[in-house]
């Protein structure tokens, strides 16, 4: 794994932010030769997907298991300057578990932002996890890191919207999902910045009035026991990833069983950890 990572280990002010908030952006996270490498492979994945769906030339499309269209998508599964975050929040044994890609074209002309909202829907992630699962609140279990191609640095931009504070909350706050709540912010995050967020709190997308389409990459990890949320197309690219992004990728050298009870050989990422911060930065 790349050790740069080493310089980007979770702030205390991070942790705090995400533990209070449910969230927070990192600015600089993508240098601009690799925004404009990715930016023509998201706009080609999304006109495929499109024709597959038949999509409206002004909709919203969520591309699910888009890691499996490209292998440039892979590099971003252990991005020095996002993934040590992931694991100083979760711990080791983790996975990859889905991955989403959504693109939010211009709306038409003669809409605004003031005249006709910001187009959202208030959900939690992970779907049957919010229903089968009795305590309250419950478990985090996964978390996302979006990151941002296209400029959203003011509202009305496609923004991630959510409610500081919400993933502890079991119902959503209010009557209706298409409306912004009380509380409700539309996060202002510029082309290149990551927005870590637990899987529990209320969020949403929302319309975009800017001139541009708005870009982003969802990459969601999870334990290694929870079943992965998509396909999670990956196989062609096992043979060329390290030992570390093949267990990201679903990889258990002891079957079913390495997912909840891994071994060394399970788990690459607790060693490499364990090796550089010492036994002291493994989570038990």
């Amino acid at each position: 794994m790349d050790e740069r990572c080493l310089d980007y280990l979770l702030t205390e002010e991070e942790e705090i932010r995400f533990k209070r908030d449910g969230y927070f952006t990192l600015d600089d996270v993508l240098p601009d030769d690799l925004i404009d490498e990715l930016n023509p492979i998201v706009d080609r994945t999304d006109a495929e997907y499109r024709k597959e769906i038949d999509a409206e030339p002004h909709a919203r499309t969520n591309l699910l298991d888009f890691i499996g269209r490209d292998k440039a998508y892979v590099q971003l599964i252990d991005w020095y300057k996002t993934f040590p975050k992931v694991w100083s929040l979760m711990g080791w044994n983790i996975q990859l578990y889905h991955t989403h890609q959504i693109v939010t074209p211009s709306e038409p002309e003669g809409k605004t932002f003031e005249k006709d909202g910001p187009g959202v829907g208030f959900h939690q992630d992970s779907g049957r996890l919010n229903i089968d699962i009795e305590t309250e609140p419950r478990p985090m279990i996964s978390l996302k890191v979006a990151y941002v191609l296209s400029d959203s640095s003011e509202p009305g931009r496609g923004n991630f919207t959510c409610i500081p504070g919400s993933q502890l909350w079991g119902k959503f706050p209010g009557e209706d999902r298409k409306a912004l709540p009380e509380g409700g912010v539309q996060v202002c995050a510029k082309k290149g910045s990551a927005i870590f967020f637990d899987r529990r709190i209320w969020h949403s997308g929302s319309a975009n009035y800017f001139s541009d389409p708005r870009r982003v990459l969802f990459y969601g990890y999870s334990y290694r026991w929870l079943r992965p949320r998509d396909n999670m197309t990956v196989d062609q690219y096992l043979a060329d990833c390290d030992p570390i992004q093949r267990q990201l990728l679903g990889v258990s050298p002891n079957g079913g069983f390495g997912y909840t009870s891994p071994k060394p050989e399970d788990v690459p990422l607790k060693a490499w950890i364990e090796e550089h911060l010492g036994e002291e930065a493994v989570i038990a």
